[in-house]
């Protein structure tokens, strides 16, 4: 499953940068209900804004997993690094890693074109295999890769439903810029994967509501 979204991710790389460098979707003025979480790591903590009302499948599936202390003691483990400007530029990916003590089933998918979210700086994105796969693993964004938003036109299936985001970071994006920016392990990880694991994961200590 892992394996199928990094080569989603890879296939943007793929597509004409003016489709990479196309704006995202003006931010609507309207105040739509979120849920605060925060997630301490070894590296700082992230606070993010959980979409209960714009993707409220995914972001509740999020927060089951964090009520039920299933991400604690788990890693960020991948840094992927693209060359696009601006710089740094990529995704840091995290989660359970489909350990059978935390994972739990796979969830229905919430395109973009159903949430009207994007994947810009900071966005929340659920991995996943084929659409319905979704469990406890996630990207957060580095800067806007809003060509995996959900794209009806395009020829390809894994375009066409895009990747599901459910939140956005609201305070510690240097943190998250420090885990993209920690050292690689060449040898790590298998095919697409391969040179983009970090040498040293940043474990996750906890992840709780934001009192």
């Amino acid at each position: 499953m892992l394996r199928s979204f990094l080569a989603g991710v890879l296939a943007v790389l793929a597509l004409p940068l003016a489709a990479q460098e196309a704006e995202a979707p003006a931010p609507s003025l309207q105040e739509y209900e979120t849920v605060d979480v925060v997630l301490e790591t070894t590296m700082g903590a992230i606070t993010v804004a959980l979409e209960t009302e714009r993707a409220p499948i995914t972001a509740g599936n999020f927060l089951r997993y964090v009520d039920e202390g299933r991400f604690d003691g788990t890693v960020f483990y991948r840094a992927m690094h693209l060359d696009w400007e601006p710089q740094p530029n990529g995704l840091i990916q995290g989660g359970t890693q489909w350990d059978p003590d935390r994972v739990l089933p796979g969830i229905p998918h919430e395109p973009t074109t159903q949430t009207g979210l994007s994947h810009t700086r900071g966005a929340l994105s659920m991995a996943m295999g084929e659409p319905g796969t979704a469990n406890g693993d996630f990207s957060i964004m580095v800067q806007d890769q809003t060509g995996m938003d959900a794209d009806p036109e395009a020829e390809d299936p894994v375009w066409q439903n895009g990747y599901a985001v459910f939140g956005y970071v609201t305070d510690g994006m240097e943190v998250v810029e420090a885990i993209h920016a920690a050292p690689l392990d060449p040898d790590k990880g298998e095919g697409w994967m391969k040179g983009q694991m970090l040498a040293e994961p940043v474990k996750i200590l906890t992840a709780r509501r934001a009192e």
